[in-house]
């Protein structure tokens, strides 16, 4: 068994590749450090870095075991982190963000009631794009996002936010004329993407790629943010499905919404990473439900 000091020197100096940097973020001597390493080398057999006067770099061997220690040793953090929690009780700070300005009253209504019932929990909120969205999750920067579902591969909340879809299409466009579309409609005209990074599962609700007779969907280009591809459908670059409150947030002369009468809701809620459950999440997913629902 390795002890806590050894796993963090190794995967500090596996991060920073320079002995004097990973002694200033451990407060320990390079000598130190070095003694470390050398000990746990000897254990596992075999050279972990590559080092010259200039250069540390890490071995095939010490590359996959970084690879390895990483999650389990962050696993660890955040079990930890997560006892303390329940021990202290909701304090420390609480990053939320939303994703689309529509979603933003939901999310204060539930910063609301949570600060009176938590007052020793400091609440940060921010804003995160379709790009971004989810690396905030996942890098830490945010611990919890009032987003749409599916977003798979996080824990989801209650629904917190319920609409019915509409389809952006360019004001000049002949659908703009429709009363109502249906969903075969995608069949007939290219479909706005969404950025690369957002996850399968939502594409797949928000974009098909076939439609429910089983024609294919042709692709328009992606945009980044929702404002740019909502530029996209203006410009006449194609069409795209988009919630009831879109019309609301985002109107604008060069776009028309019409409803699409056969599709399912839009459902939203909040979104967080699985090993982030703390006290403090659950309390705010608790204080979001009781907010939206009274």
């Amino acid at each position: 068994m390795l002890e806590r000091h050894e796993l963090e020197t190794f995967l500090t100096l596996a991060e920073e590749l320079h002995f004097g940097r990973t002694a200033v973020r451990l407060r320990v001597t390079t000598g130190r450090i070095s003694h470390v390493i050398k000990k746990l080398e000897r254990r596992v057999g075999a050279p972990l870095f590559a080092r010259t006067s200039r250069v540390v770099q890490l071995t095939p061997i010490g590359r996959q075991l970084a690879e390895d220690l990483a999650p389990l040793v962050a696993g660890i953090d955040d079990a930890v982190r997560r006892a303390v929690d329940a021990g202290r009780g909701v304090t420390g700070r609480l990053r939320v963000a939303f994703l689309g300005e529509w979603t933003a009253p939901t999310l204060l209504k539930a910063v609301t009631l949570f600060s009176q019932r938590h007052p020793e929990c400091q609440v940060e909120v921010h804003e995160v794009q379709l790009f971004n969205s989810r690396q905030s999750l996942l890098d830490g920067s945010v611990d919890i996002l009032m987003a749409a579902y599916p977003f798979d591969g996080m824990a989801c909340g209650p629904v917190l936010l319920v609409e019915r879809r509409l389809l952006a299409v360019a004001a000049g466009h002949p659908l703009a004329r429709e009363e109502s579309v249906s969903l075969e409609t995608l069949g007939d005209h290219p479909v706005v993407q969404y950025p690369a990074v957002t996850s399968v599962e939502f594409k797949r609700d928000r974009t098909p790629e076939h439609t429910p007779a089983g024609r294919p969907v042709p692709k328009g280009p992606a945009g980044n943010t929702f404002s740019e591809m909502l530029t996209l459908v203006a410009m006449g670059r194609g069409v795209l499905p988009v919630g009831e409150h879109t019309r609301r947030y985002y109107p604008r002369p060069d776009v028309a919404y019409v409803p699409i009468r056969d599709a399912p809701p839009i459902r939203r809620g909040l979104v967080w990473r699985e090993s982030n459950g703390t006290a403090r999440v659950h309390e705010f997913v608790r204080a979001a439900t009781d907010a939206n629902t009274a």
